[in-house]
């Protein structure tokens, strides 16, 4: 927590806020992979109940205007033999908002929720388009490997495509 914001689990009280977030951050060009015609209330309900029931779910919530100004979200992806991964990881910090290390902290207070309060959880997955060096950095610094490349998966913003580079943290033995 700082001055500025609090960081909190989301619940779906917060999925109108989240919606806000998702669309302000959606109408920057490769701010999202979704554009802001595809952020609607069914899909944020949709992967907040996940995240809430199946995963984890943090904001960071503007002390002053209560405003939703950043989320990270992971859930679990499906079939039991994965129930230990968390994956379709998502972070979001609003356009006006980024640059000051809300998305620092917001990631950082996720992986922590990992590491303490999760134990069942033995790997984090996500997905970064490659133009994203400062991300994929980042990432690195979190314990997150690069495990791959999807050739040509993504249309990028300015015409033709580019790759997606899958990267996951995985708890190390003890």
């Amino acid at each position: 927590m700082t001055d500025e914001y609090l960081l909190k689990t989301a619940t779906s009280d917060d999925v109108e806020g989240i919606r806000e977030l998702y669309f302000a951050v959606a109408i920057v060009a490769g701010g999202l992979a979704r554009t802001a015609a595809e952020i609607s209330l069914d899909y944020v309900e949709q992967f907040v109940s996940k995240s809430v029931e199946n995963g984890l779910i943090v904001i960071a919530r503007d002390n002053n205007s209560g405003e939703v100004i950043g989320e990270i979200h992971a859930y679990a992806i499906g079939p039991k033999v994965f129930s230990h991964v968390l994956g379709e990881l998502t972070i979001a910090v609003h356009p006006e908002r980024q640059g000051i290390g809300i998305g620092k902290a917001i990631f950082t207070e996720f992986m922590r929720r990992v590491k303490e309060d999760r134990p069942d959880i033995l790997r984090v997955e996500l997905i970064a388009r490659e133009s994203n060096r400062k991300a994929i950095e980042f990432y690195k610094k979190l314990g997150f490997l690069i495990e791959g490349r999807f050739a040509s998966r993504i249309q990028s913003v300015g015409g033709g495509f580019e790759d997606d580079i899958p990267m996951a943290w995985t708890r190390r033995p003890k």
